[in-house]
């Protein structure tokens, strides 16, 4: 449970704030922090919450009204040192390259990522609920994505594995459209994410979806 929390990048924030702060913090000023809404925020705590990450307080009653919450890192929860996983990540990633079948399993790992990712989501019954969806996951996985209106792709403003992806893109870029079509199957939406464009600028790559025939 608690590397499926640590798998959102918003949650990642949300948790670096955290770690920064010598006090714990309220949701208001989480929001502020890191471009959320409050009730996002609400919803990443609780998943921080469960996995036993943050700790949830009571501030003292000033006035009428329910006294809020307060937010703050558990210190017994251990706090792993990200490095070697970026480590692994790179050798992985590279030995992975190296197979003629690379960009398959690349996909398939993606897929199986993407509906693990889509159990918090709500089913898509129409291909515009499952670019809503879509949207909504890649925001939550770090992609900075937006739809532009009467279009068919979603651009992706920022890659969270940018720099593992460089030369890499086969394995990195495969795993990222397997997670789009996983997560799509997994919401039940009649649509298929079809190919991702990988750095159509150095800002910027594009997947590219097509409604499902239904049947």
């Amino acid at each position: 449970m608690r590397h499926r929390a640590l798998a959102g990048a918003s949650r990642a924030r949300l948790l670096a704030v955290l770690r920064a702060s010598t006090e714990p913090l309220g949701i208001g000023h989480l929001a502020d922090a890191v471009g959320l809404h409050p009730n996002t925020v609400r919803a990443h705590l609780q998943q921080l919450l469960d996995a036993g990450l943050v700790l949830q307080e009571t501030a003292r009653p000033s006035g009428r009204g329910r006294p809020a919450l307060r937010f703050r890192v558990d210190p017994d929860a251990g706090d792993d040192d990200p490095e070697p996983y970026r480590a692994l990540a790179r050798v992985l990633t590279e030995q992975l390259a190296e197979r003629p079948d690379a960009g398959a399993e690349a996909t398939a790992a993606g897929d199986r990522w993407g509906r693990g990712l889509a159990v918090d989501l709500a089913p898509a019954p129409s291909p515009a609920d499952g670019m809503q969806r879509m949207v909504q996951l890649l925001d939550d996985a770090g992609f900075a994505p937006d739809a532009p209106d009467g279009t068919s792709a979603i651009n992706l403003r920022r890659c969270p594995f940018g720099t593992l992806a460089a030369g890499r893109e086969r394995v990195v870029c495969g795993v990222h459209l397997g997670l789009m079509r996983g997560a799509l199957q997994a919401v039940g939406a009649p649509l298929e994410a079809t190919r991702l464009e990988p750095f159509v600028r150095p800002d910027l790559c594009v997947a590219h979806f097509q409604a499902r025939a239904s049947g």
